[in-house]
C-alpha cells in the first residue's frame, strides 16, 4: 500500500509510510513494512505500531500497554542510532564527533557500533 507523501497523517522515513505521524523523510534503510514487526516484538498482522501509535501508547493507564510500548519504543530508537551512526561514518565523521553530537564517549559509541560495523565491511 502507498500513502501519498504529502498526506500529513502519514509518517514516512525515507521510502517507507506509515499512517499516523506527520509527513517525515530520513534513512531510507530505516524500517521496512516488513522489519517493522520484528522492531516492535509484534507480527504485522497484530497491529500497526507506528512511531505515532507507540507514543500514545506509552501513556496508556494498563502497565502492559504502557511497557509494551517502551520496548518497541527503545528498540526503534537503537535502529535510529544504528542508521545515523553507519551515516556519519560513511560521511568520515570521526567517532569523537560521532559521541559528542550523542551525548557519550568516544570509548562507549566506539564500544557499541565500531565492531559491528567491521562485521559488516563497513569498517577498515
Amino acid at each position: 500500500m502507498t500513502l501519498p507523501i504529502n498526506d500529513p497523517g502519514v509518517f514516512a522515513l525515507g521510502n517507507e509510510q506509515w499512517p499516523g505521524g506527520p509527513a517525515d523523510s530520513c534513512q531510507g534503510s530505516l524500517t521496512s513494512a516488513l522489519r517493522q514487526g520484528s522492531l516492535t516484538g509484534m507480527g504485522a498482522e497484530d497491529t500497526p505500531d507506528t512511531p505515532a501509535s507507540l507514543a500514545g501508547q506509552v501513556t496508556d493507564k494498563d502497565p502492559a500497554v504502557g511497557l509494551q510500548a517502551v520496548v518497541a519504543l527503545r528498540r526503534l530508537l537503537e535502529e535510529l542510532e544504528r542508521v545515523h551512526v553507519d551515516n556519519a561514518r560513511d560521511q568520515d565523521w570521526s567517532w569523537q564527533s560521532i559521541a559528542a553530537s550523542l551525548n557519550v564517549s568516544r570509548q562507549s559509541v566506539h564500544e557499541k557500533h565500531a565492531s559491528r560495523r567491521r562485521a559488516e565491511g563497513k569498517e577498515g
